[in-house]
């Protein structure tokens, strides 16, 4: 499977670009806008150098001046202005490293042998029980592929189950007017009904992130379709640790939504922005210190290929971004039980099928305990912790040890 290029050309990335380097530019800003308030002869630094005076009138041997009282501000300026530079061109240089990068993406994946408009059915054999991978809908299906030492497709097949993956594809005009219910009526539960008469057996269901939610559904809705079901990162309390996105979303609904409405989707670099509120100095930190790692070694080339599946998105269909961001991340309809897939409610204490919930603990995309919500709503549900990352848990380099091993384990363990 070394034939089919994915990175896109030129690089696109880090997407949205422009939001990233203005937000570098926003966060100099304020470290100069801070100079104001301590700065000796300034209006707003009188105050606390009256308190101060005050302080040390009444309470002379317990008194030490403030830290800012003792710096010139003149020599500080002209050491926050050398940083300052110093940092944004450790940015760019890290950005440019990156986007002229020789590293091009040569791992393919298998034809399809079921399909239903973009999404694709396929086969990564092995031999054993039946397993079909559904990943996020929002992101390209080769995190689970990455590379020959990163994939728990290989993973898994090679440690004896006959794996599957449905890829959601890129949505074309049809699938654009889809909702979740025709992702989920109309694709999955189809490519299950086929595996389950291709093989004889009903299939093990994996979900990763986005991908592990929406496999509740036919868990509760056609369990004659599933031997087992494995939740890697799936989250379902979406009000759990996440006050600050859930006031932002709320804030900018009305936003969001013209936004979603005037391009009939959610796109990649909208959801790419989304993505970049939960840690505004990730992308910073991250390409500064790619600016330091030499081109030719490992882990440059690593940093590379998921850096590029990072930025190689997938809109979202406008009303299944309108579900995710308003119906689950707004109303929590899923714990709350309000979340229906063809009139029926999704209640996960309905699943009867033996249960594996991996949790990682590092997890900032989705909080461990949205997805132990989960894991605790469903009987015979075991509960496995990594000390991994969301991505971390498909990518990172202890992945096959904490993370395929077991769920190979798990899957066979039902046979």
């Amino acid at each position: 499977m070394d034939s089919a290029t994915t990175k896109p050309h030129p690089r696109l990335g880090p997407r949205p670009l422009p939001l990233h380097l203005a937000t570098e530019g926003w966060l100099l800003q304020m470290s100069f806008a801070g100079l104001t308030p301590w700065s000796n002869g300034s209006a707003l630094s009188r105050p606390i150098h009256r308190l101060a005076a005050e302080h040390a009138r009444q309470s002379p041997d317990t008194f030490h001046r403030p830290w800012h009282i003792e710096i010139d501000p003149a020599a500080f300026l002209d050491a926050l202005t050398r940083e300052s530079k110093a940092r944004m061109d450790r940015f760019l240089a890290g950005v440019r490293s990156y986007q002229d990068h020789p590293y091009v993406r040569t791992r393919g994946a298998p034809a399809a042998i079921w399909s239903k408009g973009v999404a694709a059915l396929r086969d990564h054999g092995g031999d054993g029980p039946a397993a079909v991978f559904v990943p996020s809908l929002i992101n390209r299906a080769y995190i689970l592929d990455l590379a020959q030492d990163r994939s728990i497709l290989a993973a898994c097949a090679a440690s004896g189950v006959r794996t599957f993956l449905l890829d959601w594809g890129e949505p074309g005009t049809a699938e654009l007017k889809f909702t979740i219910d025709d992702y989920i009526i109309g694709v999955l539960i189809p490519a299950l009904e086929h595996v389950k008469a291709l093989t004889g057996q009903a299939p093990r269901l994996v979900g990763y992130c986005m991908g592990g939610t929406v496999c509740v559904a036919p868990a509760v809705l056609r369990p004659d379709l599933i031997a087992g079901l494995g939740l890697l990162a799936a989250p379902w309390d979406f009000h759990a640790e996440s006050a600050a996105s859930r006031a932002m979303i709320a804030a900018t609904k009305p936003v969001l939504d013209a936004m979603i409405a005037a391009q009939g989707c959610a796109s990649v670099d909208l959801l790419q922005a989304l993505f970049a509120s939960l840690d505004p100095t990730l992308v910073g930190r991250k390409f500064r210190g790619f600016a330091e790692r030499s081109p030719d070694s490992d882990a440059a080339r690593r940093f590379v290929e998921l850096e590029d599946w990072l930025n190689d998105g997938i809109p979202l269909a406008a009303d299944v971004a309108r579900q995710c961001l308003f119906g689950w991340y707004g109303e929590n309809q899923t714990l709350n039980g309000t979340w229906r897939v063809g009139g029926l409610a999704i209640d996960p204490r309905r699943i009867a099928v033996p249960s594996l919930a991996l949790v990682p603990s590092q997890d900032r995309i989705v909080p461990p305990a949205s997805a132990e919500a989960l894991a605790k709503l469903i009987p015979n549900c075991a509960r496995l912790n990594v000390d991994l990352g969301h991505i971390g848990m498909m990518a990172g380099g202890s992945a096959p040890q904490l993370v395929y091993e077991p769920l190979a384990k798990w899957l066979k363990s039902l046979a």
